[in-house]
Order: structure tokens, then sequence, then C-alpha cells
């Protein structure tokens, strides 16, 4: 009869302690990401868990939520993040935050470890990269709830937290024309991420409504890196005709395009105005100050974690979209005008 797998073994095989291996598949943060892989990797090819639990489902034994962000340091998922656990402590539950880094990858290997060590349900925010949803599926098939808030995907029917994109950006448009902009670029994030091609087709129905002809030379994308967001303001702002208004993806974009303005001798918004999406605490402390989407992070984080434990303890209730409003905050970037603001 084949020996049964045990926590020495693992620890064994990897030279490790038996509480590092423990702490490790309880995804402990004292332990490093590529040692809690290496031992969950070896875990599963051993089926330890199969052997540990063989009547138990993995998606039940775990008193915690996965969330899985692009990045923490994004200031709009440090504020969600905060409103998750919020929610989650008056559930009684805990939190393991992980972030892909915009990679499709490393979301997707995020995923299967969490569902592997057994959390109670996932709330996601896609990366950057992620075109292809299967991961996700077999959260479904394997009954564990799934919450998208953010970004999301049409290709998975599940709860979702967003803003109304399209909207937002559509004002955020009107807003450059009201104020003169007559030749307006929208920044993008990668092709494939759904909310940037929202904005996009936002952007674009404004235009429309306008009377104003697109022109795809004014339509860039980023992969959201320091050197691919300055590449693409500088694709646009030293072409024959630049544009004299930008939209861009978010903050972090609209300051790469304020630099590549700045580097390229024009004035801001004399000569270009910039909008950003996000609302970052830095927007008023530069110069200019810049005007901005304000989405409420917080509130989406708290909405996103409300359905999670709704979804835990009904699991047979229908799946809901809840779009919450976001406000188009004027700074100087787009005070064409100079009213005093």
């Amino acid at each position: 009869m084949k020996k049964k797998t045990t926590l020495q073994d693992i620890a064994t095989a990897l030279n490790i302690s038996t509480s590092t291996a423990s702490r490790a598949l309880q995804d402990n943060p004292r332990i490093s990401i590529g040692v809690r892989k290496k031992v969950l990797d070896l875990a599963n090819e051993l089926n330890y868990f199969d052997k540990k639990y063989p009547n138990i489902p993995i998606t039940k034994k775990l008193n915690a939520i996965g969330v899985i962000v692009p990045k923490i340091g994004y200031h709009l998922y440090a504020q969600a993040i905060s409103g998750i656990e919020l929610v989650a402590e008056e559930n009684g539950m805990h939190l393991i935050i992980c972030q892909s880094n915009e990679s499709y990858e490393r979301e997707k290997s995020l995923t299967q470890e969490l569902l592997d060590i057994g959390v109670s349900g996932l709330i996601v925010s896609l990366a950057g990269t992620t075109k292809q949803f299967d991961h996700f599926l077999q959260l479904k098939k394997k009954n564990v709830p799934l919450v998208f808030f953010n970004r999301q995907c049409d290709e998975v029917e599940t709860d979702k937290v967003v803003i109304d994109n399209f909207k937002a950006s559509y004002d955020a448009t009107e807003h450059l024309l009201s104020i003169g902009c007559k030749n307006i670029a929208f920044i993008g994030g990668p092709e494939m991420l759904q909310i940037s091609n929202t904005r996009l087709a936002g952007y674009t129905k404004a235009l429309e409504d306008a009377k104003i002809p697109i022109d795809p030379k004014f339509v860039a994308y980023c992969d959201f890196s320091k050197a691919s967001n300055l590449s693409a303001a500088r694709k646009l702002l030293y072409s024959p005709s630049p544009p004299d208004g930008i939209i861009a993806f978010s903050d972090q974009v609209a300051i790469s395009a304020m630099l590549a303005a700045k580097e390229r001798g024009l004035n801001i918004p004399e000569d270009l105005a910039i909008i950003g999406f996000n609302n970052e605490p830095v927007d008023e402390l530069l110069d200019p100050s810049l005007t901005s989407i304000d989405q409420p992070a917080y509130v989406m984080g708290k909405e996103a974690a409300q359905l999670i434990f709704e979804k835990i303890n009904t699991p047979s209730k229908d799946h809901s979209q809840k779009i919450l409003k976001s406000e188009l905050v004027i700074r100087n970037s787009t005070n064409k005008n100079k009213v005093k603001l």
C-alpha cells in the first residue's frame, strides 16, 4: 500500500522545516511567495490535499477571502482593499491579498493557488494582459463565489462592481470640448482590456455627437509601465499635428503626458489640456494640478465584499452588477479660461 504524503515529506524534499511548510500552505505572508509556490506545487504533485482531506471539499477549508488586484500600490486598489477588509472583519473573515503585476500568467497562477488552499471566495480586478478567462470559469465550476470590481469582462457571468466608464469618459471629452479643445486624443491601456475600450467608446461617442471626425492618429495605447506611458504620450505630442487635449486611462498615464508636454515645450493647459482617471492625492500637488475622474474606490471595495458574502451565504442568489457614480474633479490642467478654482 502506497505511503501517504506527510507535511514532513514535503519539508524534507524542499529542505525546509515542517513549520515553514505548514505556514506556506496557509499562505502566511511571513513566508516568501516563491517558497509558498514551491510548497503548494509539490503538495499538489504529491496529492497531499486529497490524502489529508479525502472527504472535505477543498474550497470550504479556509476562513478567508482571496483578493487579486493588478498592483497594491495603485491608489484605487489600496482604497478598495480597505473597504473589502472592513466588510470581511464584520463577517469574521481574513483576507489573502495578492497582486498580479498586470500579468495574465501570474493572475492565472494566483487564482489556482487560492483555489487550492481553499479560499471561501475570490474578489478580482483583472490584469492588463488578461484576455483568456478559463481560470475564472474553473472557479464557477467548483461553485467558488467570484466578484469582479473596477476591471471586469463580459465572458464570465458573475457579480461585478464598476463605475459607468462610458459615461465618465464621455463627460470628460465633453469638458475638453467645452473649454475649446478641437483635437482631443485618448491614451488607453492595453488594447484587449475591456475597461479601456469602454472608455474609448465614451470618448468616441462624445466626438461623434459633437460632429467631430474620429482621427485614429489621436488614439494611443500603453501597458502601464512608465516607459510605455511616456512613449504613448510622445507619439501624440511629437506628431506633425499634436492634440490640444488628452484623456488618459489613469492619473499615472496623465502624469506621463504632462512630463512629455513639458519636455516638448508645451504649456498646460494653454497648449494642451489633460484629464486623468482615479483622482489620486498627488493630483492636487502637481503643477498644474490635474483634472481627474474621481472613482469611489473605498465604496467599490465594500460593495464587492458585500456581494461575495451574499453569495457565500446564499449560493443560489442571482448575479448582479452594481454601477457606482463617478465625478469629474476639475483642476488647473484643464483651466484654459483661468476660472478661479
